[in-house]
C-alpha cells in the first residue's frame, strides 16, 4: 500500500508530468492505480467500469498535470478525489434509467460512504489499520489484540477507538442532497 506521499515528490511528480515524461506516468500509476481502482470499483460494484474509470483518471492526470495543485492537498488525495468524481459521475449516468431520482442519489450516498470508508481504512497508518483487522476481521477483544500487536492493553484501545473514530467520519462527508425531512414539509 503506498503512503501519503510528501510534498516535495508530488511537486516534482508533477513537474515531470508536465514536461512529457512517459515514465513520470508509469511511476505514478505502479503508485496508485490499486487505490484508483479499488475506490472506482467501490463505487461502481463492476470490474469493466471500474477499469475504465481507473484508464480515464490516469489519462486526465497525463493530459492535465497543471489541475493538480501541491498546495491544496497530496497527490494522493487529489488522484482520489478524481477517481471518486468520475466513479459517481459514471453511477449515476448508467443508474439513471435504473430508478427513480431518490433511488438513484441513494445508491450513490451510499457508494460515497464505502469509498470514503475504504479510503480512510487505507490511508490510516498500519497500526490503527493492524488493530482494526484483527478486532472486526479476526474477531478478536482488544486484549488479545493487545497480545497480537506486542502493545498495552491501553495501546490497544486506543488504537481501537482512535481508528474507528476516523472511520466514523466516512459516513459524515459531504452530502450531495439535503436530508429528508420527516412530518411533512415547512
Amino acid at each position: 500500500m503506498a503512503t501519503e506521499a510528501p510534498p516535495r515528490w508530488d511537486r516534482r511528480m508533477q513537474q515531470r508530468l508536465a514536461h512529457g515524461e512517459a515514465a513520470a506516468l508509469g511511476e505514478l500509476y505502479d503508485r496508485f492505480a490499486s487505490l484508483v481502482h479499488t475506490l472506482a470499483h467501490r463505487v461502481l460494484d463492476d470490474e469493466t467500469a471500474a477499469d475504465r474509470v481507473t484508464r480515464d483518471v490516469f489519462g486526465y492526470v497525463w493530459e492535465n498535470p497543471g489541475a493538480y495543485d501541491p498546495q491544496q492537498s497530496s497527490l494522493r488525495s487529489w488522484i482520489a478525489t478524481l477517481t471518486h468524481r468520475q466513479a459517481v459521475d459514471r453511477l449515476r449516468r448508467t443508474q439513471s434509467d435504473a430508478g427513480t431520482p431518490e433511488e438513484v442519489e441513494q445508491k450513490v450516498l451510499a457508494a460515497s460512504a464505502a469509498a470514503r470508508a475504504d479510503y480512510i481504512v487505507t490511508s490510516m497508518p498500519a497500526p490503527l489499520r493492524a488493530a482494526l483487522d484483527l478486532a472486526y476481521l479476526r474477531r478478536l477483544d482488544y486484549r488479545q489484540a493487545a497480545a497480537d500487536l506486542g502493545v498495552t492493553e491501553d495501546e490497544a484501545r486506543r488504537r481501537l477507538r482512535l481508528g474507528l473514530q476516523l472511520l466514523s467520519t466516512a459516513h459524515h462527508g459531504p452530502r450531495t442532497a439535503p436530508p429528508p425531512r420527516h412530518g411533512g414539509a415547512r
